[in-house]
């Protein structure tokens, strides 16, 4: 199960990454629109079966099912009709390629401005990646994703730069879309609603591998400890420390499952320069040690 490639070839973690293919996209545009299937790939060496990272987006919308998906360790079972959004930096891995039917979607970090971004939630980890919409919903969604393909295939209308502009339009109408299915579900709902949570969230994702302490978030987001401790658990239901430490453990559970690093090197990346005070960190989030948990799915 695991992707063994050497350290190195990937990300530095010993999960590989693959980036954009822009070398595969119509015009060499910052996205890709086309039916899923066999015969297409949004990467040539892409371990399609084998767990692995991308550093790009996906939304995949099917047209048949069930399809089952893994994404960090939870396997989603996707039906015609439903949507998987998959970000960038996530672990996950195909079933068998030939079962996937319908459209995929693949965005370039960068493609679309910051504004857009915010507004679509493009880097909200805490969302679900399955996305099930009503009727209504799908009808919309498709017809708003069959024009961005058209847009996509149109190549002889317009010079390249005004080509590339409508599709960031017809792009972000889409993602706009996509985001508010994805923020109408009660719990997108309330983490969405609360700018302290948010900003933590954000906050915990981008230095969890080095800060662990809730002050230190407190201090630099400009909120008291109390308050920051209110947010976290109206929004989430935790306190700010198990929020950090679930997030650490995820990207532990990561490594280990999916590469050859030493267990002191799993520390280190996550946090923990001691080896002993990891593996105890490890066995009272998880119940096992750290060398337990890889043995088990090898």
């Amino acid at each position: 199960m695991a992707d063994r490639t050497p350290n190195g070839a990937g990300d530095g973690d010993g999960i590989r990454t693959f980036p954009f293919p822009v070398d595969l996209s119509v015009g060499g545009v910052g996205i890709q629109v086309g039916p899923m299937g066999t015969e297409r790939l949004w990467h040539a060496d892409a371990p399609l079966e084998r767990v692995h990272r991308i550093d790009f987006h996906v939304v995949m919308l099917f047209t048949e099912g069930p399809v089952r998906h893994m994404i960090d360790f939870a396997a989603y079972e996707a039906r015609a009709g439903d949507l998987l959004w998959i970000r960038p930096g996530q672990v996950h891995r195909f079933s068998r390629t030939c079962e996937y039917r319908g459209t995929v979607l693949t965005m370039q970090p960068g493609f679309l401005p910051r504004a857009t971004v915010e507004a679509t939630g493009l880097y909200r980890y805490d969302l679900p990646p399955l996305l099930r919409p009503d009727a209504p919903q799908l009808a919309a969604l498709q017809a708003s994703l069959a024009h961005l393909q058209r847009e996509y295939e149109d190549t002889e209308t317009l010079p390249l730069s005004l080509h590339t502009s409508v599709l960031r339009h017809s792009l972000t109408a889409f993602l706009l879309r996509l985001a508010h299915l994805a923020a109408t579900s009660a719990e997108a709902a309330r983490s969405q609603a609360d700018t302290t949570f948010t900003l933590f969230r954000d906050a915990v994702e981008k230095d969890f591998a080095t800060n662990h302490s809730v002050s230190a978030y407190a201090d630099g987001l400009g909120y008291s400890r109390r308050t920051l401790v209110r947010a976290v658990r109206a929004a989430t239901g935790e306190t700010p420390k198990g929020f950090i430490d679930k997030r650490v453990v995820l990207e532990a559970k990561r490594l280990l499952a999916h590469t050859d690093l030493p267990i002191g090197r799993v520390g280190a990346a996550v946090g923990f320069p001691d080896a002993a005070n990891f593996s105890k960190f490890f066995h009272l989030h998880t119940g096992q040690t750290p060398v337990a948990f890889r043995a088990e799915l090898r």
